[in-house]
């Protein structure tokens, strides 16, 4: 491979890095918040154009480690454009200190370039290295927060974050030692092919079974959910917005590599899925009914969203796995469009209880507005991205003949229309409280929101292109790239 070729292949990685490095610097000197702020968001609209630019690159690097195809530059695009939205979410960080906040930005970046490099990465060594590069900048900004009286849960949350973090990362080399003793290769591609003749055997669906095991602790699917309601509480609302959506995108692309590795007549694995994903929708829209702290309910509702996106993986298909990306990035912006409003409506950075929304409509229309289109996403209506991306969910998994399974989903479904709606009900006809006064939004919030309602709408009523382009890149997502075999 040529310097030129492999500078364009890995351009993205090379900004974000460089991007880290220039945070670095300025983490050094003092009294350099807006320095800091200006460089983080730069490096970010600079990853959003170099992954554009490189969108139909591709390259084997590292020794055919690291693999720069059609799917991953699409979802390094999401990554860039989730990223670029947190650091337009984040504005002046009112709930973290002034003299760490330079320290905020390098974690942030350093955790998106992870998530970047995951995506690409097709070896077992690889892989591990890049998930603990996007996981340990979270562990250290969670705890970031701002002590004040009456909120002081940001440590108890990072050490949930942490040990449960610890303990689904060793679940998960246990059971990729177990793949990596059945086929002798560290090589995904490898793996893919060596393990389909063993791959109906005891010990492939224990080691596929423990290999899932950290990427469903970074979506949330129960049970290694037990830390999302309480860290999405404990964090600051901006660090909240960036594990509640970005790291979730990162779990479904690597797991789709992973399952993939499975037959599609594998009904063991599509059982254990199938398991996940009820029990994942059931506990988290049954628990939502009763939060009263918007960000719990958030946390709670999210653990359901895990299991419609593994609902994708039921079927064990490229529909499917297409449905579940398709689903796992309307919901990112989703989620981002609610965090907005919680770190516009909050004073000061602290939680918003679901009744602080009351009369939204008065104090910011704008506002209102993102929330509705947010909330109505998630809530599975039409015409919004969430609606499209339940249906093709339920769609897969149906021509795989998984009809209970489907009927369960929409049951769920509509268990969270109830307190989506109730959300909407206060926010629009709630009577705000005497003290509320209106919400002044500066320009980037302004752009923020536009751009969120825009794309939920757009990927809900025209969601064929994005369809058939994940479609597309999976279709050889575990074959060696022309020119290479693998280990």
């Amino acid at each position: 491979m040529t310097s030129s070729s492999f500078l364009m292949a890995f351009l993205p990685e090379l900004v974000l890095l460089l991007g880290a490095f220039v945070l670095f610097v300025i983490t050094l000197g003092h009294s350099r918040v807006r320095l800091a702020r200006i460089a983080a968001l730069i490096t970010a609209l600079a990853t959003v154009a170099t992954c554009a630019l490189c969108l139909r690159e591709q390259a084997v690097l590292f020794g055919e480690a690291y693999r720069v195809d059609q799917f991953s530059q699409l979802l390094k695009l999401v990554f860039a454009c989730g990223f670029t939205a947190i650091l337009l979410l984040s504005g002046r960080l009112p709930d973290i200190r002034d003299e760490i906040q330079p320290e905020y930005y390098l974690f942030l970046t350093l955790s998106v370039s992870g998530l970047v490099m995951l995506v690409s990465c097709v070896d077992v060594i690889t892989l591990v290295i890049a998930l603990e590069l996007s996981s340990y900048p979270l562990y250290l900004m969670v705890p970031m927060r701002r002590e004040r009286v009456g909120q002081r849960t940001q440590m108890e949350s990072a050490i949930k974050y942490i040990m449960f973090g610890v303990a689904a990362n060793g679940i998960m080399l246990f059971g990729l030692s177990y793949l990596y003793g059945l086929t002798g290769t560290t090589s995904l591609p490898g793996m893919f092919i060596k393990l389909q003749p063993v791959i109906d055997s005891p010990l492939a669906i224990v080691g596929l079974s423990l290999a899932f095991c950290g990427f469903y602790y970074k979506l949330a699917v129960f049970p290694f959910h037990f830390w999302t309601p309480d860290v999405y509480q404990g964090a600051s609302n901006e660090t909240a917005a960036f594990i509640a959506s970005l790291p979730k995108v990162g779990a479904v692309a690597v797991l789709v590599r992973l399952v993939s590795l499975a037959t599609p007549d594998n009904q063991i694995v599509a059982t254990m899925l199938t398991g996940l994903a009820i029990a994942s929708m059931f506990f988290g829209n049954l628990i939502a009914l009763v939060q009263k702290d918007f960000k719990r309910l958030l946390g709670f509702s999210g653990i359901a969203h895990a299991g419609y996106a593994v609902v994708g993986f039921v079927a064990l298909s490229e529909a499917g796995y297409a449905a579940s990306l398709y689903y796992i990035t309307g919901y990112m912006l989703m989620i981002l469009a609610c965090f907005v409003v919680i770190s516009r409506v909050s004073r000061d950075g602290t939680n918003v209880a679901i009744e602080e929304l009351a009369g939204l409509h008065h104090r910011s229309p704008l506002l209102a507005l993102t929330l509705i289109v947010g909330v109505f996403g998630l809530a599975g209506l039409p015409p919004f991205v969430g609606f499209m991306g339940k249906l093709s969910l339920l769609t897969a998994a149906l021509a795989q003949g998984h009809l209970a399974l489907v009927i369960i989903a929409m049951v769920n479904a509509a268990i969270a229309v109830y307190y989506y709606l109730n959300v909407v009900r206060v926010a629009m006809f709630g009577a705000p409280a005497p003290d509320q006064l209106p919400i002044l939004l500066n320009w980037p919030t302004r752009v923020l929101c536009g751009l969120l309602i825009v794309a939920i709408v757009t990927l809900g009523i025209a969601p064929a292109a994005i369809i058939d382009a994940l479609t597309h890149s999976l279709a050889s997502i575990n074959l060696p790239l022309p020119g290479t075999l693998p280990h």
